[in-house]
Formats: C-alpha cells, structure tokens, sequence
C-alpha cells in the first residue's frame, strides 16, 4: 500500500469521525440566544462531553494533516 492510497484513507476516517463527534455534541445555545438572551450560565466541560471535544480537535488536526501530507507528496 502506498502512502498516497493510505493518507486517502485517513482523510476518509478522519473527516467521517469529525462530522460524527460534531454531530454527537450537545448544542450550546437555545434559541433565545439567536436573539440576543441567553438564560444559560456557563459551565465547563466535563467527562464524555471533554472527551468528545478533545477527540474532535484531534480527528480535525489528523484531518487537516493528512490533506496538507496528501498535497505535499509527489504524484
């Protein structure tokens, strides 16, 4: 398997488990916010919810990193 063929694939994985975890994340604004009030406080991020955060920064930069690493390489 050639490096070209296997950054393909870890864009693929990456960007399918981005859309995923962005997805699968809690909306952080009601729609009351939209217009100005927001009758939330503001809390920090804490177990699964930190976890998911911190895994879809890291699938975003292998992401990112692979595409950069895709370009970079000679055909």
């Amino acid at each position: 398997m050639q490096i070209g063929s296997f950054l393909e694939v870890v864009i693929f994985i990456s960007a399918f488990l981005t859309v995923v975890l962005i997805l699968l994340q809690q909306r952080g604004a009601s729609l009351g916010a939209g217009f100005g009030s927001s009758g939330e406080l503001y809390t920090t991020r804490r177990g699964l919810e930190k976890s998911m955060f911190v895994a879809t920064i890291v699938t975003s930069v292998v992401f990112v990193g692979s595409i950069l690493g895709l370009l970079l390489i000679p055909a």
